[in-house]
């Protein structure tokens, strides 16, 4: 049998209840109430509700929480549906985020925990750092951040037990529902409790991430974060590192996120001895599928969606990623960083891993090169379907997309 084939216009939203929701919302909003109402106050008591504590939000996380809400209400055309998604990631977020704070407050000796040598992918969004990031977490020295605890990080768990934490099934859940109403997403990007997590999940937390950005359409907030510090989301990205830790001894965390593009520096002074390794790609093919992931993240929260909109906002994104991460090259004196091609990660993933290895003076093991090649035969590429996006729907030709990004494909894209 075929793989299902999905595009972002598959994502619509078809459950009947919600949008009875969204007709209910549609209503009130005649009568000039917006419901949810998404009032920071309330996010932030909702969050210390949540999480049992009374932490406060520090200055940093208050005006990142602004920010969002403002460009939300002002520029997401959010539906109901939409607003009870954005206003449940916020005190989702901020929940994880007070409840990593009151840990450490309770066990102080998490501040000596060392995170040693870390591998940090990082690249464009769409260029195989999700993969590499899971194919980095086989070797058994090795551990990534899993989709599970990095929602629900407190407590963390240990060694005893961890494999039937009750957390695990309750993330399952979770994403089967997403899937059921959004089948599409699940072609589009890799979950599973236990698979591999992003930097995002946990950046989310100091409310400074790309990742809030692909549920709502946040220009004004997108503009803000492109020139951000990012200094506290790194500060509490540590800290959550140094919580699941010491609750799991580990040799080296596998961190990712195409995030880290945009703020190399704050990256490198919060992990000064990380092994980096960015991967490449044509922008011409990450850029239509980039969009189309997008659409197909907001298409189920908002009235009106827009994608030669939302495509044209992720490739001035790009952009603006690209210049701060090129000009942090260029300031180099010395290698600090990897490069893959996506195109040779694909074709041969275990000579890649053999060759990243071996930048930074090091081999790996027989058994990770074995349980590289089960993970792939276990897990095909389409399994859950394909994914089919085209330049032309958001405005797009593949030729215009390569005289854009030119340069950057002339500098770091091998061409077979």
């Amino acid at each position: 049998m075929s793989a299902p084939v999905y595009t972002f216009r598959d994502a619509r939203l078809r459950s009947p209840l919600m949008r009875s929701v969204n007709a209910l919302g549609a209503g009130l909003a005649g009568l000039g109430l917006r419901y949810p109402a998404m009032q920071e106050g309330k996010i932030i008591a909702a969050a210390q509700a949540r999480s049992g504590t009374d932490q406060r939000l520090d200055a940093d996380a208050m005006e990142a929480l602004h920010r969002f809400v403002a460009s939300a209400e002002a520029d997401a055309n959010l539906n109901t549906f939409g607003r009870l998604a954005v206003k449940n990631m916020l005190v989702g977020a901020l929940s994880s985020r007070f409840a990593v704070q009151e840990w450490h407050q309770q066990h102080p000796a998490l501040a000596d925990e060392q995170i040693t040598q870390p591998w940090i992918v990082i690249g464009l969004p769409r260029t195989g750092t999700s993969i590499l990031s899971i194919l980095l977490g086989l070797d058994p020295i090795n551990r990534p951040i899993l989709q599970w605890e990095a929602r629900y990080p407190v407590p963390p768990a240990g060694l005893a037990g961890a494999s039937e934490d009750a957390r695990i099934a309750r993330l399952s859940g979770e994403m089967a529902q997403l899937h059921a109403l959004n089948p599409a997403i699940a072609t589009m990007h890799p979950f599973g409790s236990t698979l591999a997590e992003e930097c995002t999940a946990i950046f989310t937390y100091s409310l400074r991430t790309i990742g809030m950005e692909t549920i709502a359409f946040t220009p004004a907030y997108g503009d803000w974060l492109d020139h951000a510090d990012m200094t506290p989301a790194y500060a509490i990205h540590k800290q959550t590192l140094q919580a699941f830790q010491c609750a799991q001894p580990t040799g080296h965390w596998v961190l990712k996120s195409p995030n880290h593009l945009w703020c190399l520096p704050a990256l490198l002074a919060a992990y000064p001895d990380a092994r980096i390794i960015w991967a490449h790609r044509d922008p011409s093919q990450v850029l239509p599928s980039l969009a189309s992931l997008n659409c197909a993240m907001q298409m189920q929260f908002t009235k009106v969606l827009d994608p030669p909109r939302v495509g044209n906002y992720w490739a001035d994104k790009i952009d603006t990623a690209i210049s701060a991460a090129t000009a942090f090259d260029d300031a180099q004196t010395s290698a600090w960083c990897y490069h893959v091609q996506y195109e040779d990660l694909v074709a041969d993933p275990v000579a890649t891993l053999q060759n990243i290895y071996a930048s930074f003076g090091t081999t790996t093991t027989a058994l990770h090169q074995q349980r590289v090649t089960t993970w792939l035969r276990q897990k095909p590429q389409h399994a859950e379907g394909i994914h089919s996006y085209d330049p032309a729907d958001f405005g797009w030709s593949a030729a215009s997309l390569q005289q854009r990004f030119q340069t950057y494909r002339e500098r770091y894209v091998k061409h077979r």
